[in-house]
């Protein structure tokens, strides 16, 4: 198998690449990364950034004319509405930032009030919002327990920033890899981030460099074919991902650490990862905080292991594409299985299923979950699948051949 090139890793670069020092081309190879990775170049476009995407690679060409208008949809997309937000900040022009009726409802006040802070002026606490720069920087803090994607965001702009940054992010903190990514992504452009602790962040003013770099395949979408090896047995490989653990790659690596605890088998290097069930499979008790866009796919595995599962740290995914603990515990439940979801986490216990009709409630990641489980239980209807082309348009080709 293989999978479509990491959004989250391409719309970093996409961001810096606006930012850089001359032309950069971004290689996602020649599977569609989805309506993220679109959303994120047509933000890009729309400021005035020349933006060309051809033959499985985008060429971004930094805006040469300051522009005084600019209105920006960013989708479905949390990564576009918080990145474009702070990069928009940087100019003293007006932009609007709108977004989906659901990215409306998403947490943005966290993101708003430190751009103010910096001096920008943001018309809002959720979208949309109308902003004007141009940010100077100085100190500033963001919460940690809404969304890594504020710190993220306000780091990727920091280098334009006239003062730079000193970014604290306070309380807890999701999606800790995701900072550490951002942090990589900005070291392989000549940025230099001072770390002086793990929740402490000093960026000054400097160049990002120009550069080519190639996308490598979404550990996330890899989640998918490797949950149908976990539920069906035999085998399967993705090619182009790797499950190896390194600081500043992809933090759902993790997962593939905890289906081994399940009871799969789990090799490969550097270049694909290969899953295979050894046995019968287990429950697992795991706060998964730091891999949340995972728990789908755990959950969904869960239901075939002969042991219950307990997955926590989750509460911020209730104001994500859904309210995804009460729609995955939903939707097992549709199922004829036992879910209950608390105010953290999930707990799933062993029963038969049957089939039934699953309420994606417009959510790519519980389409795609359970849609790999009705390869497994006759009579798996998805209401919303066509949720999943936010980030793997061609998912159900992949989960045919896989049938």
């Amino acid at each position: 198998m293989r999978v479509p090139a990491s959004k989250s890793i391409a719309n970093r670069e996409l961001v810096l690449s606006a930012i850089g020092s001359g032309r950069s081309r971004i290689v996602v190879g020649d599977m569609d990364p989805g309506d993220d990775v679109h959303a994120m170049a047509e933000a890009l476009t729309a400021l005035g950034h020349e933006v060309r995407w051809d033959a499985g690679h985008i060429d971004v060409t930094p805006l040469q004319v300051p522009y005084a208008h600019a209105s920006v949809d960013a989708r479905d997309a949390g990564t576009v509405a918080r990145f474009i937000s702070a990069l928009a900040a940087l100019s003293d022009a007006e932009t609007r930032v709108d977004g989906s009726e659901r990215m409306r409802g998403r947490p943005m006040a966290a993101i708003a009030a430190a751009l103010r802070s910096l001096g920008a002026t943001v018309d809002g606490e959720a979208l949309p919002f109308v902003i004007h720069g141009p940010l100077r920087g100085g100190e500033v803090s963001v919460p940690g327990y809404e969304s890594s994607q504020f710190a993220s965001a306000l780091l990727l702009v920091a280098p334009r920033m006239r003062n730079g940054v000193s970014l604290r992010i306070s309380g807890e903190l999701v999606s800790a890899p995701f900072i550490d990514m951002t942090a990589t992504a900005l070291e392989g452009r000549g940025v230099r981030v001072e770390r002086a602790s793990m929740r402490h962040f000093v960026v000054a003013p400097q160049k990002v460099k120009a550069r080519s770099v190639t996308i490598p395949g979404d550990l996330t979408a890899a989640t998918y074919p490797a949950a149908a090896a976990a539920i069906l047995g035999g085998s399967v490989t993705i090619e182009n991902a790797s499950a190896t653990h390194h600081v500043g790659g992809q933090g759902d690596a993790r997962f593939f650490d905890l289906i081994a605890e399940m009871g799969c088998e789990v090799s490969g290097g550097s270049r694909a990862i290969t899953v295979r069930r050894r046995g019968a499979l287990s429950g697992v008790v795991a706060n998964v905080a730091d891999c949340s866009d995972v728990f789908p796919t755990l959950a969904v595995i869960a239901t075939q292991a002969a042991t219950p599962t307990e997955l926590d740290g989750l509460a911020h995914t209730r104001r994500q594409e859904s309210d995804r603990l009460r729609a995955v515990a939903a939707a097992i439940t549709a199922l004829g299985g036992r879910a209950r979801a608390f105010a953290d986490g999930i707990r799933i216990e062993p029963a038969p299923l049957h089939d039934g009709v699953v309420d994606a409630q417009g959510d790519h990641r519980i389409a795609m979950a359970f849609s790999v489980l009705g390869l497994l239980v006759p009579g798996v209807a998805i209401a919303g699948w066509q949720s999943v082309a936010k980030t793997f348009p061609s998912f159900y080709e992949m989960l045919r051949s896989l049938r």
